[in-house]
């Protein structure tokens, strides 16, 4: 038996006294205890792309190499460069360092996410049945996407299922917040209701929820709303926890920050909530489609070629490197590309084009965090000023392409299908 005061490494809190649960690999927290002080540490993947734009997809902007090009403000000293933008589809923060101070803290890569004391947020890098699973949870010689999602850690099965009783001992249906387009979309599909959602003029918040009580933007909620609502669980992104956790400390509620930092981060995260919530039968449709949708897929693209793949990520007047730990380099692994930057924790980093260079990408991909329009000019004039980037071999041979801004957000949504598509469609053009 657990002492008073004894945590599980990795695991929770397993005492009658404390509220706090901590999931290895899961994804909810709870607010109630302030006694521990550990150290955050990220797990998983959040992809932004900002990448050439010398060809495209027909329902695209033509742009042309001459067009195309760096405005120079990226960090060519190699100085960390720290984004944050509230017009994010999500509200993310974009952050191109791997130790990012947040509240004080310092903000590490493992598979494990501690925050003081009693947070985890959803990873799903776990090693399964003894295989080696790298930080983008990919295993060392594939996917192994049945493994990714079982949920075989003692500490975060007790974890799940302390949560489910808290719900059961409610007595009735609880009150729920979705705080995100993303997190809104997975409550429709998994047929919850919401007490309170988001409001959004990028995305479409699901029809289900339009009489909804609005709290509020991702980034920045109206806590005042917030509270009003009397919400018994808060569900956001686990990219924003540092900026949401304490207000949500100051509210009488629990909250669940999901990962949705890649593919398979998301459907652990809709695995665990189906068994909060009492919706395990849609949840295990939600992840058998998912299964056999990549099964499927990789099976159809087994014999296709594997080329090396440079992201950008940029915002108006900056861009950064997207690494396998974000979403859209999750994505981008998903389809088989290999990233240039995979030997790279962190989800992003500033490079200068020199380092890029050295890399020779086969094709350079460019995506947005937001504003897609004034990125893509800004891409194009740094493509076209910046003349380095004549001399990469991916925009010699016009492999360069700008993505969609819908389907490659920060967070991972259901459009990942549509993404992929378009991911194949771009390897495979010559």
């Amino acid at each position: 038996m657990m002492k008073k005061n004894e945590v599980k490494k990795n695991g929770f809190i397993a005492n009658k006294y404390k509220k706090n649960k901590l999931i290895k690999n899961g994804f909810f927290t709870n607010r109630h205890n302030k006694l521990l002080k550990l150290g955050v540490i990220l797990g998983f993947s959040v992809s932004f792309l900002l990448g050439g734009c010398v060809n495209q997809h027909p329902d695209k902007e033509q742009a042309s190499v001459k067009e195309t090009v760096a405005d120079g403000n990226s960090s060519e000293d190699g100085k960390n460069t720290t984004v944050k933008d509230n017009s994010s589809e999500d509200g993310e923060n974009t952050t191109a360092s791997d130790n990012s101070s947040t509240d004080g803290k310092d903000i590490t890569t493992n598979d494990n996410s501690l925050t003081d004391g009693k947070d985890i947020t959803a990873s799903d890098n776990s090693s399964t049945d003894g295989e080696e699973v790298t930080a983008d949870g990919n295993s060392s010689t594939d996917i192994d996407i049945n493994s990714m999602l079982k949920i075989t850690d003692k500490s975060e099965k007790a974890a799940v299922e302390s949560a489910k009783e808290k719900v059961e001992k409610l007595g009735r249906n609880p009150r729920i917040i979705a705080t995100s387009p993303a997190t809104a979309d997975i409550c429709d599909k998994l047929n919850i209701d919401l007490a309170g959602v988001c409001s959004s003029t990028v995305s479409a918040i699901p029809s289900r929820y339009k009489n909804v009580k609005k709290i509020g933007t991702a980034m920045s909620p109206d806590m005042e709303i917030v509270s009003s609502v009397q919400p018994d669980w808060i569900l956001s992104p686990s990219s924003l926890k540092s900026d949401l956790k304490p207000k949500y400390e100051a509210i009488d509620t629990e909250w669940a920050f999901l990962n949705l930092k890649s593919v398979q981060g998301m459907y652990r995260s809709i695995q665990e909530l189906g068994i909060i919530f009492d919706r395990e039968k849609e949840a295990d449709s939600l992840i058998n489609e998912f299964v056999a949708f990549y099964k499927k897929y990789k099976s159809e693209n087994k014999t296709k070629s594997h080329p090396k793949v440079l992201i950008l990520m940029g915002l108006p007047g900056s861009y950064i490197i997207a690494t396998p730990n974000s979403y859209v380099g999750n994505l981008v692994e998903l389809a088989g590309g290999e990233n240039v930057y995979s030997d790279i924790k962190q989800e992003f980093l500033t490079v200068n084009t020199e380092d890029m260079k050295k890399k020779e990408p086969d094709i350079i991909l460019r995506a947005a965090h937001a504003m897609p329009k004034q990125v893509i000019k800004m891409f194009n004039d740094d493509f076209k000023k910046n003349d380095i980037w004549k001399h990469f071999n991916a925009v010699k041979e016009g492999r360069v392409y700008d993505l969609s801004y819908d389907k490659f957000g920060m967070s991972a949504t259901f459009k990942y299908k549509e993404a992929l598509a378009e991911l194949k469609q771009d390897f495979e053009r010559r």
